[in-house]
């Protein structure tokens, strides 16, 4: 029995050994999170969002981003590739990217411009289909995940490249190393010209721009906080923080009505992941465990109203995981239109 037991142990020594040997898909970095904000205050829980209503149940598979064209018709994209299309009661798919689409926003030609993690920034015809492809590399090198983006008035196209390293299926793994993979840059569709904003962002995410035009906003998920790029004025081409520390992952964010910008926090912050975040020999090891053994994100539901000085104005919550790890927001009236990376259909919400 002693000799069954020494010869279990030896093997278990042996594979913690060729474990610890096996090399990291990461190269981390040590960084030590602000402490979360409790859920108080103007992050005070609740259960507002419980009132909003499932629509288009099962037609819209992990559809991130939704979007609204001037005939109020709702379009989102799935997992598969499929830009799908809603109206009065009716769905059709418009095409497939042949990617991953993940942020969406119209032009003033009506074009579909789609952020799409694998085929790049993106022109889709909504009246054949047809899509042509923007931007998919910059200085010779290939995006990989390009992650949302937003129309300006004047026509340039603000998008993000959430990492230059890893890829929409590994996006964790940017999280977990910690390192400035994330990317801002502008597209003019006039000079057909691509220019890096920003860069060493730890996993670029939503872009808005501002009512006024004078600044972009990016979601910056690794360190819960969003950034303000100037465009113009006397800080033009200069960045600060809009909001920082904030109570979850920071994924989607939108222009909303009366100087509103609706945020959406995919999940709240994750305790196991903050206390390893300081250690990159701990974070080797989490980035070597299986997907369904790392920090996985909380389903629930979060959305907050920022004004234009990145102060809370509206705390949307809803603990009972009706519809969670939402992504985007889109304002159509008083309705906020919501997406999900989780979800197999889409959510509206009525702010009367």
């Amino acid at each position: 029995m002693k000799r069954i037991f020494f010869i279990v142990l030896a093997l278990i020594l042996l594979a913690l050994i060729a474990f610890l040997l096996v090399p990291s898909p990461i190269d981390p970095v040590a960084w030590t999170p602000p402490k979360a904000p409790e859920l108080t205050g103007v992050y005070q829980q609740n259960n507002q969002l419980s009132n909003l209503e499932i629509i288009h149940k099962d037609q819209c598979q992990q559809c991130e981003d939704v979007a609204i064209d001037s005939m109020g018709r709702l379009y989102g994209g799935q997992v598969n590739g499929d830009i799908v299309v809603f109206d009065n009661g009716s769905r059709k798919v418009l095409t497939n990217t042949g990617g991953r689409p993940l942020g969406l926003h119209f032009d003033k030609s009506g074009n579909l411009i789609v952020a799409d993690a694998g085929a790049g920034l993106i022109s889709v015809d909504v009246t054949t289909g047809k899509v042509t492809i923007l931007v998919d590399a910059y200085e010779g090198k290939k995006m990989i995940f390009v992650d949302d983006v937003e129309v300006a008035e004047n026509g340039v196209m603000y998008f993000s490249d959430a990492s230059i390293k890893f890829g929409f299926q590994d996006n964790a793994l940017d999280i977990i190393e910690g390192r400035g993979n994330g990317r801002l840059y502008a597209y003019d569709p006039m000079t057909k010209q691509t220019k890096l904003l920003l860069s060493d962002l730890r996993f670029a995410n939503g872009i808005a721009v501002a009512h006024d035009q004078s600044y972009v906003l990016v979601n910056e998920t690794g360190r819960y906080r969003t950034h303000r790029y100037w465009l113009n004025g006397p800080k033009a081409g200069q960045s600060d923080l809009f909001i920082e520390n904030l109570p979850g992952f920071p994924d989607g964010i939108s222009q909303g009505a009366d100087g509103l910008y609706w945020l959406a926090l995919v999940s709240p912050r994750n305790l196991e992941l903050d206390e390893i975040l300081d250690s990159p020999f701990m974070k080797n090891i989490v980035a070597k465990l299986p997907k369904s053994m790392q920090p996985a994100p909380v389903h629930y539901g979060f959305i907050l109203g920022l004004d234009g000085n990145g102060k809370v104005r509206y705390n949307l919550q809803d603990p009972s995981k009706k519809f969670s790890e939402i992504t985007s927001i889109q304002q159509f009236g008083k309705t906020l239109y919501i997406g999900s990376l989780y979800e197999g259909s889409l959510a509206k919400y009525s702010l009367n």
